[in-house]
C-alpha cells in the first residue's frame, strides 16, 4: 500500500494499491527519480479520468482536492 498526504496540510488522504500508485507513477511527470509528490489540479485530474483511472482512487483525489483549484500530493509506500 502507498499513504497519501496532502503536502499544504499535511492532513492523510488515504491509502491506495500499489496498482493505483503504479497508474500514477504511469501518468504524472516525476521532476526527479528522489520526487515524492505530484501536482493535481482540475486539468489533470480530468486527464486521469479520462486515461482510465481506477474509481477507487478518482473518488480518492476528487475528495481531496474538494473546492480547490489544485494541489501536491505526497506519497509513501509502506
Amino acid at each position: 500500500m502507498v499513504e497519501l498526504t496532502d503536502k499544504e496540510t499535511g492532513n492523510r488522504i488515504g491509502e491506495v494499491s500499489e496498482n493505483d500508485f503504479q497508474f500514477l507513477v504511469d501518468h504524472l511527470e516525476e521532476e526527479s527519480e528522489t520526487d515524492e509528490d505530484y501536482y493535481i489540479d482540475r486539468e489533470t485530474l480530468d486527464y486521469l479520468k479520462e486515461s482510465g483511472m481506477p474509481p477507487a482512487l478518482t473518488t480518492l483525489l476528487e475528495a481531496a482536492l474538494g473546492s480547490r483549484a489544485d494541489m501536491e500530493i505526497v506519497f509513501h509506500k509502506k
